[in-house]
């Protein structure tokens, strides 16, 4: 989805990247009047960069420190810098925790495989007592 050269996004694929409805993309821009995305003549919505960067602000506010609107839109106003930082700290720790869930998943794969190749190395002869 994320294209380096494309200017303007659509509701739709805001609302998909972040896993919430327009419904509440509408509600956020009465809410935040930061968010202000482009509309054009058919009142279409067009998202820049820097408006998706406030709905990511947002999302970690809202969705995932579990704040209320009206303190999220004051942490906004007052600590701007500290919440994008913030936000930035907790996207890249997700990023990590995905690829060591990654990791983890491949090497269970192998230790799966491992054991599956030492039971059929076993012998029939080598399971009688003498």
């Amino acid at each position: 989805m994320d294209k380096p050269n494309k200017l303007y996004y659509s509701i739709a694929e805001v609302a998909e990247r972040f896993n919430v409805n327009q419904s509440t993309l509408r509600f956020w821009e009465k809410e935040f009047p930061q968010i202000a995305p482009k509309t054009n003549k058919r009142g279409v919505r067009q998202y820049r960069e820097e408006d998706i960067e406030l709905v990511r602000m947002i999302y970690y506010l809202v969705k995932e420190k579990g704040m209320k609107i009206s303190s999220a839109r004051q942490r906004l106003i007052n600590e701007r810098q500290a919440v994008r930082k913030n936000c930035d700290i907790a996207t890249r720790l997700k990023h990590v925790r995905d690829e060591l869930k990654a990791i983890r998943k491949e090497l269970d794969k192998v230790n799966i495989e491992e054991k599956s190749q030492e039971a059929n190395n076993v012998t029939p002869d080598s399971n009688i007592l003498l």
